[in-house]
This record gives structure tokens, sequence and C-alpha cells, in this order.
């Protein structure tokens, strides 16, 4: 498709921050590795935190969501989580001791999903949840920021994830947002973009972070 297009660094992890800091991995969602990841990245180092921003979808991205979809179609999902555990693993093989993910829409699912593999000691997904065939145990504090009325996080499901955590010892929260739009914090997709909710949800998972990854 012609709005598919390469991006800079394609296919090799981005990093920010001092390795052996404390590691967080920013999992991009369907439209894959936009740029406006790289200052979200920057900014999250800022806060004293060793930032990986992997690309599981092999050099491109998009802007459409038709080509989303198919980029999605394509993904590996097994090699994905493959490619996170390994970069958990040379993480805290260079020092950092905890560990959090911090993914969107897609990457949020990555996130939850690679959580209950025990590597992580905290995880955030944005517009994102498992349903109950895929949803084990996960062994870490889990921070959501969830859509109201957004067909991807239906009400009903997202109750039920969130019980299913509660009734397994998990810790959760979750944020809900109002009169905004799935991919809120994406500021590429300029139709979906909501600066004030995207601003409000970083400091969250920021505090999040801070409460779960430092001072151990």
């Amino acid at each position: 498709m012609q709005d598919i297009f390469e991006i800079e660094n394609g296919g090799i992890t981005n990093y920010y921050g001092v390795a052996g800091d404390p590691l967080v991995l920013v999992l991009h969602d369907w439209y894959g590795r936009l740029e406006p990841l790289a200052p979200l990245a920057q900014a999250i180092a800022n806060q004293g935190y060793y930032v990986a921003v992997p690309d599981f979808f092999g050099g491109v991205a998009t802007l459409s969501d038709a080509s989303a979809e198919s980029l999605v179609d394509q993904l590996n999902a097994d090699a994905a989580l493959a490619a996170i555990v390994r970069i958990v693993e040379d993480a805290r093989a260079s020092g950092s001791s905890r560990v959090g993910f911090l993914g969107f829409s897609l990457g949020g699912w990555l996130a939850l999903g690679a959580a209950q593999l025990g590597i992580a000691d905290a995880v955030i997904a944005y517009y994102s949840i498992l349903d109950d065939a895929s949803h084990g145990i996960i062994p870490a504090p889990v921070m959501l920021h969830i859509v109201e009325d957004d067909p991807w996080t239906p009400t009903d499901e997202t109750d039920a994830f969130v019980h299913r955590l509660l009734d397994a010892k998990t810790t959760v929260v979750n944020h809900i947002y109002r009169d905004v739009k799935h991919n809120f914090a994406n500021a590429a997709i300029t139709d979906k973009v909501d600066v004030s909710a995207a601003q409000l949800a970083y400091s969250r998972s920021v505090l999040f972070l801070n409460d779960h990854l430092k001072g151990f």
C-alpha cells in the first residue's frame, strides 16, 4: 500500500537514557513506531529511566487505519513477545533491576501479554485489555488508560478484565477518559489526538512508574 512508509532505524530498537537505570519499554500501536514516540521516550528517560522503543513492523509504519490493520495482520505475535523478552534480559544484564512496560493499543496488548511471563514490575496499557482466552496471571501492578465507549475496549469486557486482575490479587488502576477517541495519545494521528488527555495520561503514567520502579 502506498500509505505505508519506511521509518528511521527500521527493525532496530531505539534506546534513550542511561543503561542500568530502570528499564521502560515503550511499545507502539498499530500504526507502527511513528516519530512522536521519540520525544515521549526521551521525556521518560529524562525522569531517570533507560527506555527501549522496539519496532515490531520491520521498518515500516502508516497513518492509515486500513494499512495499520494490514500491518497487524502480518505481525508475528510470538516473535514480538520474544523480542520483548530479549530486551528485558539484555537490560537486566546491564544493571536494570526493575522493568516497566508502557504500550499503546497493540503495544498495550503485547505489554499485558508479556507481563504474564513474570518479567515486568509495572505495566501500563493504553486503550487495551486482554480477553478471557488470552488472560493469565499478571504478577505486576497494572495501570489502564481506557476510552469510554470504545469498541476496542467495551465497558463490559473492560470490567471483566479488571475483575479478573483483582481476583488474582493484581493491583490495578483503571483510568477512564471521556469524550476522546481511541489513540488519543498518538500525536501523529491528528484526527484522534487529544493533547489534554494525553498529557494527563502521561503524568499519571510517570507517577505510576516512579512508584513501582524506583527506590528498590
